[in-house]
């Protein structure tokens, strides 16, 4: 014999759903129901302009993206980068030989001399202090340094530990805003010849060249002066923001950052003739 007792509630639970579903369909019209918000815009596509042109295999200019070099006489134990002097750091990578050699890692003959004088007027050093970051997702730290050349620009380097030794993966010069760390990319930004806006790069690790690369460069409108002075805490230099994990070490020969903020530098013919 069928239990009828159990199909008995097994009716009943299904009227009992059917009707509250009921009441459920008929409140739905009762006020927030969904309302049309107009027809939706034609989405139009790319159109190829001039597609009987070549396109281009090679870049017009080198601006040393991507570039790399291993400095010599520099050893990592255990890939710890915290241990290293940067000034060294710094003094032996005036004779490393990059990859490719676009000339973007040159530096003017008086910041070279200055590189060279840094244990004995400490005072002139341009090398600032060092901050440190796994830029490149591996669990080690790199280190980032800047030098201080001269126009107010600022030459910024990322040193990654590799296979006991050290490898510059990161090489650029710019008139410079502030710099940031912000997770895995270090973002610049720098004045643009237009008034009220500026240029911000992020540079991100990438892997299939090892190196770090410019993965955004964008144009944008620079923020109030109050939200900018909101984002620094009192006295703490644009250029010299640190980041969300501070872990700079002053070193002995190491120039600390001024703490005095001042109008934003120009930029230099070089830097205005590489963003057209």
């Amino acid at each position: 014999m069928r239990p009828q007792h159990r199909v008995g509630r097994r009716a009943a639970a299904a009227a009992l759903t059917v009707a509250g579903g009921a009441a459920l369909l008929a409140g739905c019209g009762t006020g927030g129901e969904l309302r049309s918000a107009g027809p939706a815009p034609e989405a139009i596509g790319p159109t190829l302009l001039w597609p009987e042109l070549p396109p281009a295999s090679a870049a017009p200019y080198d601006y040393g993206e991507g570039e790399t070099a291993r400095i010599p006489g520099i050893t990592v134990p255990g890939g710890d980068v915290h241990r290293l002097n940067p000034v060294a750091v710094v003094q032996a990578g005036l004779a490393a030989r990059p990859d490719r050699s676009s000339g973007t890692a040159d530096l003017p003959a008086e910041t070279v001399r200055r590189i060279k004088a840094c244990r004995t007027a400490p005072k002139e050093c341009p090398v600032l202090r060092p901050y440190y970051r796994d830029l490149t997702g591996d669990g080690k730290d790199e280190m980032v340094l800047a030098l201080r050349l001269g126009d107010r620009q600022l030459s910024v380097r990322v040193y990654m530990p590799e296979s006991g030794g050290l490898t510059r993966i990161m090489s650029t010069s710019d008139a410079v805003i502030s710099v940031e760390l912000a997770g895995r990319d270090l973002i610049m930004r720098a004045p643009s010849a237009i008034t009220g806006y500026e240029y911000r790069t992020a540079w991100s690790w990438d892997d299939r060249q090892r190196a770090m690369l410019p993965t955004q460069d964008e144009i944008l409108r620079m923020p109030p002066r109050g939200d900018q002075d909101r984002r620094r805490t009192p006295g703490e230099h644009p250029s010299t923001a640190a980041p969300a994990r501070p872990t700079a070490r002053p070193s002995a020969g190491t120039a600390a950052p001024s703490s005095a903020a001042g109008t934003a530098p120009a930029p230099s013919a070089a830097v205005s003739a590489e963003r057209r």
